[in-house]
């Protein structure tokens, strides 16, 4: 069975989510900002899993790093261009991933570019510069 996973990532905690090919939820939990405690609540999926969306923010380094090194397929959503669904009565964490995770099923999310660990000091100091 084919299985997607989109994490909504913030300061502390993230929430992951896990899709089947139906778009049903085969797992949802908040889990602490431990590399460890996220590679956990995906290792009995590991095996099924795609790909993993994690939301390009200001702290993705470590867990794209992480997942990376683990064996997973891991995508930087594009958060600029990402919609959000007109039809959803209310947005949180949970749906949040949910979304990240259906636009990778659907072959439909924009992404960013991973940039190369040894690249990356420059690339940060560039944008600072240019803000």
């Amino acid at each position: 069975m084919k299985l997607y996973g989109g994490l909504d990532l913030h300061a502390n905690n993230r929430v992951v989510v896990v899709l089947n090919e139906q778009d049903q939820v085969v797992s949802q939990q908040r889990v602490p900002n431990e590399l460890a405690l996220v590679l956990e609540a995906l290792a009995p999926y590991q095996p099924d899993i795609q790909g993993l969306v994690v939301e390009s923010t200001y702290n993705w380094y470590w867990l794209v790093d992480g997942l990376m090194a683990a064996g997973y397929v891991v995508h930087l959503a594009n958060t600029a261009a990402i919609q959000a669904y007109n039809g959803l009565k209310h947005t949180d964490d949970h749906s949040d991933a949910r979304w990240l995770a259906h636009l990778l099923r659907l072959g439909l999310l924009p992404t960013g570019y991973i940039y190369p660990k040894a690249d990356r000091a420059v690339r940060d100091l560039m944008r600072k510069r240019s803000q």
